[in-house]
């Protein structure tokens, strides 16, 4: 079945960037995100340790049961017929796409940037606010492009490599319950008075799961750099002295490597700035972001996911498709 997973994989890269992302009614990582918003107030409080363990039962019984189905799933699937195997592939692409969001990342980055074309600097910091966790509201041009390379870089690891190295190893569970902790973090992993325990075991997970795909996808990104003619000495030199800078011990990698390919400076004011380049950014510089990304994705794929599914396949992985 090596051929069944590897094929799963290139399907759901080649489904995402010709189609994108589908209606949130389909989006199973939608469906998640409903089930945490209504769970959530159940686990809410005044004593901080109740809080905290409100938090890891939602987050052990959702990416729990997401794991459960997704096994039930594969258990679809024990036949080993051509109809069957060309099911579990169509099916299995389809799945996995939903956990990859290349060209959701696209979109969204594009739309800050289309206001900016427009000078409509209320209307990109309002679109910028919905994909950063940082106050936008005074944000100049050059800090909302900022804002829109940081969080493209740092998602290449949440919206594609992590679901992507996760299905290597665990197959389509593992991608799932990825993109499930990380749904966790992104909604109620934040250091407020609201969320801090309540969000404390979601994020710490997400931080445990995305330690691998961070550094891994830092190197990667060296190489995409090199084939679209960035300057990946830079990318390599500016991981070794700002990976380290924010205060999240992953994110900071894959920023720092797109910083120094794009030859920019990122700032988050009174938090970090990163890169030895210019801090005067514009379309050029998302353009080579968004190159960036997608040779990225699909280097990650042959040189780390392919790899790793081979390696398991011939150890006798049970668990893969």
């Amino acid at each position: 079945m090596i051929l069944a997973s590897v094929l799963i994989l290139a399907g759901a890269i080649i489904i995402d960037l010709a189609f994108g992302d589908p209606k949130n009614r389909f989006h199973p990582t939608a469906w998640v995100g409903t089930l945490i918003a209504k769970l959530v107030p159940f686990a809410r409080g005044t004593n901080p340790h109740a809080e905290k363990l409100g938090g890891l039962v939602i987050t052990v019984f959702v990416a729990g049961l997401v794991a459960f189905l997704l096994f039930l799933y594969q258990g679809m699937f024990t036949g080993r017929d051509v109809i069957s195997t060309a099911i579990l592939v169509l099916t299995g692409a389809l799945l996995l796409k939903t956990t990859i969001a290349i060209r959701g990342l696209e979109r969204h980055g594009r739309q800050v940037m289309e206001a900016l074309s427009q000078n409509n600097l209320e209307e990109a910091r309002s679109r910028l606010s919905m994909l950063v966790k940082r106050n936008t509201k005074d944000l100049d041009k050059n800090h909302i492009v900022s804002g829109v390379l940081e969080t493209t870089s740092e998602n290449i690891v949440d919206g594609v490599t992590g679901p992507v190295f996760y299905f290597a190893i665990f197959g389509l569970p593992g991608a799932f319950v990825y993109r499930t902790v990380n749904t966790i973090d992104s909604m109620v992993g934040y250091k407020t008075e609201l969320f801090r325990n309540v969000g404390w075991f979601g994020a710490n997970c997400d931080k445990v799961l995305n330690y691998l795909p961070s550094r891994i996808t830092a190197y990667v990104m060296i190489l995409a750099a090199l084939l679209i003619g960035a300057d990946w000495k830079n990318s390599l030199l500016v991981i070794r002295k700002d990976g380290k800078n924010t205060s999240s011990p992953n994110a900071g990698y894959p920023m720092a490597a797109m910083a120094g390919a794009l030859g920019a400076k990122f700032e988050k004011i009174d938090h970090y700035t990163m890169g030895n380049g210019t801090a005067q950014m514009d379309e050029r510089h998302f353009e080579s972001a968004i190159k960036l990304l997608k040779v990225t994705s699909i280097l990650f794929c042959i040189i780390v996911a392919v790899p790793i599914i081979s390696i398991l396949y011939y150890l006798g992985w049970w668990i893969h498709v």
